[in-house]
């Protein structure tokens, strides 16, 4: 059975690849049942679209995989705290359990500026757990960051 570890780590393959791109390095990963059901990565540039985040592409590509919206009893692994559109993406998919890396202090919203998913309006409820490989994964913007500014 796979740890949480071994599914993050998949998830920063993705974030990597987004690097390699030439995108800010973030990555998702959609398990169910012990299964990788989909992957993405940031693609806002490359795509010119502001919706691309790992997140969302994960969620696109696992609605795909599974043939529906509603992606219960699945997990997702990100490297970087959701920001507000993903979380509500994140609620609005059913996704059971949220497990990402760094935590990001600017725009997230799964407890460092905001947490949406312990509002109690929503219809939904999903347990956001962070800092798996939290270095690991603050690493990869640090360096990516940084040689964008050099």
């Amino acid at each position: 059975m796979p740890s949480d570890v071994e599914f993050m780590r998949r998830a920063i393959e993705q974030a990597e690849q987004a690097g390699r791109a030439g995108e800010v390095p973030v990555g998702a990963v959609l398990v169910r049942d012990d299964q990788v059901v989909a992957s993405g990565s940031n693609r806002p540039i490359g795509t010119h679209d502001p919706t691309a985040h790992a997140e969302i592409e994960a969620l696109r590509a696992g609605g795909r995989a599974l043939g529906g919206y509603r992606l219960t009893g699945t997990t997702l692994y990100v490297t970087l705290e959701p920001c507000a559109m993903c979380a509500a993406a994140i609620v609005h998919a059913r996704v059971q359990r949220l497990v990402f890396g760094a935590w990001d202090p600017r725009v997230g919203a799964a407890g460092s500026v905001m947490n949406l998913f312990t509002q109690p309006a929503l219809n939904h409820r999903v347990d956001a757990f962070g800092g798996v490989l939290m270095d690991e994964c603050a690493a990869l913007l640090k360096s990516f960051f940084a040689t964008r500014r050099a």
